[in-house]
């Protein structure tokens, strides 16, 4: 088991989706950093998981219907300790800045809706930034995946998936993703599919790996990887 994904950062020590969070992902050893990214009402692309602010910020209402600066401006610390009042949701700008230098890949969720200019914007700023090849784009909506393959046919692409469905890898195939990332109970249930996605050369990461007491089986069901929030733990474990 090769890859040990901080999911949303390292969030099990500080907020999710925020750079503190990806910062302690990058010191405990992570392979990959994941993020979900959404678009504000002006165009800004940020980093934050929900479809409303309500969870993980001091504001209210749909990420979509509110401005960047309206956004930017919330509190996204003080709902997970009060030691981290005043952290903000970052913009995906400042969060690539972050991991511009040499360090884990990156897997960054493109959360529906999104536009195909929407996504042209997202991919850009990785572009940019001269990540395309440290980065997977990913999406539980497989028209968005597709969106990510017009806009940028030579990114690597994720398929995420709520359940491990049958029909799983005819599309994992179809959409020429390099990895399909389901729960962690359907890895377990169907380490057959593992197997005939990882022998089309597709790698399967699942979600979200917390229970440190399933992580064997999980190795043993042949994944490349887990994305977990308890990033400190898995180095170790992965190292012992």
């Amino acid at each position: 088991m090769r890859h040990r994904i901080a999911h949303r950062g390292y969030s099990a020590v500080a907020p999710e989706n925020t750079l503190p969070a990806f910062a302690a992902a990058v010191r405990a050893g992570a392979t990959h950093v994941e993020f979900d990214v959404r678009t504000t009402l002006d165009g800004v692309p940020v980093v934050i998981h929900d479809r409303t602010l309500d969870r993980t910020t001091s504001g209210t209402g749909y990420v979509w219907d509110a401005a960047a600066s309206d956004v930017l401006a919330l509190d996204a610390g003080a709902w997970f300790s009060p030691a981290c009042a005043g952290v903000r949701v970052p913009t995906l700008a400042a969060t690539l800045d972050l991991l511009t230098p040499p360090g884990p890949s990156i897997l960054l969720e493109i959360k529906p809706p999104a536009t195909l200019d929407q996504v042209k914007a997202i991919v850009e700023q990785v572009a940019e930034r001269d990540l395309l090849a440290r980065t997977i784009v990913q999406s539980f909506d497989p028209e968005v995946v597709a969106l990510v393959r017009t806009a940028a046919p030579d990114v690597r692409r994720g398929l995420l998936r709520m359940s491990f469905e049958a029909d799983t890898v005819e599309l994992a195939r179809e959409l020429g993703v390099v990895c399909c990332n389901p729960p962690v109970d359907d890895v377990l249930a169907a380490p057959d599919r593992v197997a005939e996605l990882t022998g089309h050369g597709i790698e399967v990461m699942p979600w979200t790996a917390n229970d440190l007491t399933r992580w064997p089986a999980l190795a043993a069901a042949g994944v490349a990887g887990l994305i977990t929030d308890r990033l400190g733990e898995l180095t170790g474990w992965t190292s012992a």
